[in-house]
């Protein structure tokens, strides 16, 4: 049985678990099911031995750093790497090596995670699933002709599949929430600010956000407490004191008020029935575990989604203007359409989508005034097959994730059953900013009341 990274840490702690035999283990396994689920693009094999090594060195001296110590990890490839290739799975930085660690993965490794390679992404964190890239896409251990969501694919593979214990994801629009929801993972998108974004490769500076994905929402709290703190390389990292993501994490929901927004799911864009009785079952778990749940209303989920997307793509092509007018054909179709698209919006028209969200943040608020919690469905059905999803499908498709993008708000997606299929659902979690400890309690609580965390890939083990 793969153990989570708290009970995993336990193990190391107790000696009962080689950190070096666990990550050849690991690595073994991502190697063998690699060629199914494409989720790596490189493993890091002479690291990840030289870390785990190091980890059991702390172990028998009885100097471990925490519980990320010996722990299998890897990284999204946006995440800059030093001396390894940083591709954003694209064939413009296909040869680009940096010469530092981004903030998160220098985190990670002084918590003393051992990282086993690095983890494909929809290219730039947008253009997928694409087929004329030089790797393929990811694709979901759960059926293998079936989409991950994105654009954190390769973690959320890597993690359902068991061959990682956690991994860094980067959210945009969603792009931890959605692979968590088509993946059967938990996934936390935390407030904007509070993890540093230094050394990640940029989508959209107004929206980006880092994050962890985990089998667990407690492993998820024991990951994003690795990356929190103010960091002045970052302009949007927030200079307020590290939350207290852990010591709270037991104390259940009772006397919190939960707000689900139905229209959402209901109207504005109707789900599929698995990922509706998924979220009734969240709904009726948490107000079971003494939380008061009431319905609220915002404004139309589709308002939210054309300021979001607008936002995205201007700020997407402000990244990448200069490479292209050098590199164009170096893209995959997917992006570079979107990107030429994203080129006709005018200084106008980003203005009024700011505008517009500034409106939707405020209405967003006054609803929080009363609630502790929000609750929405975080994909509008099961995994569809992996060819389905067309250059134009985000434009096209409502989006549950991108109106906690532009909001700030820390958002965090479980899985909530399984529907048509067998494959799972997943709905989110949303708090004030920077209550991002009371998400987490949340979303503890409602894994600890069910039995959904017992159920793996059949690939798993």
């Amino acid at each position: 049985m793969i153990p989570t990274i708290a009970e995993a840490a336990r193990r190391i702690a107790a000696k009962e678990i080689s950190p070096v035999e666990f990550m050849k283990d690991r690595l073994a396994k991502a190697q063998a099911l690699n060629p199914e689920i494409h989720a790596f693009i490189r493993f890091t094999p002479e690291l990840a031995l030289e870390q785990a090594k190091a980890a059991e060195a702390r172990q028998m001296a009885g100097t471990l750093r925490g519980p990320l110590d010996g722990i299998p990890i890897a990284h999204k490839d946006i995440y800059e790497t030093a001396g390894i290739p940083t591709t954003a799975h694209s064939r413009v930085l296909q040869d680009y090596v940096p010469k530092a660690d981004s903030a998160a993965v220098r985190a990670w490794a002084e918590a003393g995670a051992v990282m086993l390679g690095k983890l494909a992404t929809h290219e730039f964190a947008w253009g997928g699933p694409s087929f004329d890239l030089p790797w393929p896409p990811a694709r979901n251990p759960w059926d293998t002709t079936r989409f991950t969501a994105g654009s954190s694919s390769g973690t959320g593979a890597a993690v359902a599949a068991g061959v990682i214990l956690g991994g860094t994801g980067s959210d945009t629009g969603g792009s931890i929430r959605g692979p968590a929801a088509l993946c059967g993972t938990a996934g936390i998108k935390p407030t904007y600010g509070l993890c540093s974004r230094s050394g990640v490769l940029p989508l959209s500076h107004s929206l980006d956000t880092v994050g962890p994905l985990a089998w667990t929402v407690e492993d998820c709290a024991i990951l994003l407490d690795a990356l929190t703190g103010h960091d002045p390389a970052d302009p949007s990292s927030a200079n307020r004191p590290r939350p207290d993501l852990l010591s709270g994490l037991n104390g259940g929901v009772r006397g919190l008020r939960i707000g689900v927004i139905r229209h959402f799911h209901e109207s504005d864009w109707p789900v599929s029935p698995g990922v509706a009785a998924g979220i009734a079952h969240l709904a009726q778990t948490l107000e079971g575990l003494g939380a008061t749940v009431v319905e609220v209303t915002l404004p139309p989920l589709q308002d939210f989604n054309a300021a979001g997307w607008l936002i995205l793509a201007a700020d997407a092509f402000a990244v990448h203007e200069p490479w292209l007018r050098t590199k164009y054909r170096d893209y995959g179709e997917f992006l570079r359409e979107r990107l030429a698209l994203a080129a006709t919006i005018t200084a106008a028209d980003y203005l009024q989508a700011q505008r517009r969200r500034r409106e939707l943040c405020d209405a967003v608020a006054k609803v929080m005034e009363g609630c502790d919690l929000l609750l929405t469905v975080a994909q509008p059905s099961e995994a569809p097959p992996i060819t389905a999803p067309g250059k134009w499908t985000s434009f096209e498709v409502a989006n549950f994730t991108i109106p906690f993008n532009l909001t700030g708000q820390p958002a965090l997606t479980v899985c909530t059953g399984f529907g048509e299929g067998g494959l799972p659902v997943g709905a989110q979690l949303i708090g004030r900013p920077f209550e991002d400890a009371t998400v987490l309690r949340a979303g503890h609580a409602y894994e600890q009341a069910t039995t959904w965390r017992t159920r793996r890939p059949a690939m798993a083990g």
